[in-house]
């Protein structure tokens, strides 16, 4: 919105720099966190009075250790995207088909997680089904995924799968909308099984965030895409607004939702902001990476698959309990040192990520040199 009020008064002194991506994405996390918290306690306020978490668990021990949680106000996620949403209409280019494509995924992700939440709070079930959960997430990824094919399909590398530490990667074609589709689906209920205990998925998803904010910035830019061998999205970049966006927003949920909690952030948080993480890996090509950066994520979900599946298959259980935090819950681990280590853990595992998308380049890169229409190698020079 204000980039086209910026472009017309660009002549001004200083205004330039409005239209730089990089200064916009600042603005932006500085506005969604603001918005987030301005709003965070007014929102709790009406929260407490219509919408309190019920603990539902076949646990009798977890709903021992989250006793003292009953009745906090959920659907925080509400105010979360609302911050972000309004740092990215404000400073984001709404011509950017990646953009209005997030904006999309992140409003429908926001209706079905609000409409399992209510479901858990109006009613015995805990939440809607399974399978119409899953259904609902598929028919948002799709129309995404679909769109997304149809754009990066005219672009040169827009359909591989360039995996991390390797140059070569493999043309997916058509293949490109269900790896979409499975990827946001499934970072999607990722952060979902992650948001246990106080402050785990918000703290997990701001590093996670981070790292994507500057592969999607660096998928954009013409000089570092070569830099780091990647492949080249021309518009990606804008994605780094809304994903700087969507840090602020979490970070001013945090201040909120820090231990003891004050509100939780529910399914109607934590579908749109899976699904989000997932949408920037797939423009940006590094659904691999995504992987590696998000290995917290991928734990815990991998966790409960592993439990029911084991479960199903020899009647045993590998942990004491499914997601892994509540596993070190039950061995007596107190919270707060639970949630600061999968810090930790999503820290480092979002520095791997950023470092094996340059390991994988030998340090060099070819760019055209569009003057002598020849390729020119590019020895660890960084871009301007």
């Amino acid at each position: 919105m204000l980039l086209w009020l910026f472009h017309h008064f660009v002549a001004l002194p200083g205004v330039g720099a409005w239209g730089k991506i990089t200064f916009r994405a600042a603005l932006a996390a500085m506005v969604s966190f603001l918005l987030a918290v301005v709003l965070g306690p007014r929102l709790i306020a009406w929260l407490r009075t219509r919408f309190r978490e019920p603990i539902k668990s076949r646990s009798a021990e977890l709903c021992r250790l989250h006793a003292g949680k009953q009745a906090t106000p959920t659907m925080g996620g509400l105010f979360i995207v609302a911050g972000l949403a309004g740092g990215t209409v404000l400073f984001g280019d709404l011509t950017n088909i990646y953009l209005l494509l997030a904006l999309f995924v992140a409003g429908g992700l926001t209706v079905l997680g609000a409409i399992d939440d209510l479901v858990k709070l109006r009613s015995p079930a805990n939440g809607i089904s399974a399978r119409t959960k899953l259904l609902g997430q598929v028919a948002i990824a799709t129309v995404a995924a679909v769109a997304l094919y149809q754009d990066h399909a005219g672009l040169a590398d827009g359909l591989v799968l360039p995996p991390p530490l390797h140059r070569t990667g493999l043309s997916l074609g058509a293949w490109f909308i269900p790896l979409a589709v499975v990827v946001m689906v499934g970072a999607s209920n990722s952060v979902n099984l992650t948001d246990g205990l106080d402050g785990l998925a918000g703290g997990c998803l701001v590093f996670a965030a981070g790292a994507m904010t500057l592969v999607v910035y660096a998928a954009g830019h013409a000089g570092w895409a070569a830099y780091l061998d990647v492949p080249r999205v021309h518009g990606a970049g804008e994605l780094a607004v809304l994903a700087a966006g969507m840090i602020g927003a979490v970070v001013g949920f945090l201040w909120f939702n820090c231990h003891p909690a004050q509100v939780f952030m529910g399914d109607t948080g934590a579908l749109p902001l899976g699904g989000l993480l997932g949408l920037l890996a797939v423009v940006s090509r590094q659904e691999l990476l995504l992987v590696i950066v998000g290995g917290v994520f991928v734990v815990e979900a991998g966790s409960v698959l592993l439990q029911v599946g084991y479960y199903k298959w020899r009647r045993r259980r590998i942990f004491r309990c499914a997601p892994i935090h509540h596993h070190f819950q039950f061995l007596g681990w107190p919270e707060n040192k639970i949630v600061v280590r999968f810090w930790i853990a999503a820290a480092l595992c979002a520095l791997v990520g950023l470092a094996g998308l340059k390991a994988g380049t030998g340090g060099n890169a070819v760019v055209e040199d569009a003057a002598h229409s020849r390729p020119v190698r590019l020895a660890h020079s960084l871009p301007p």
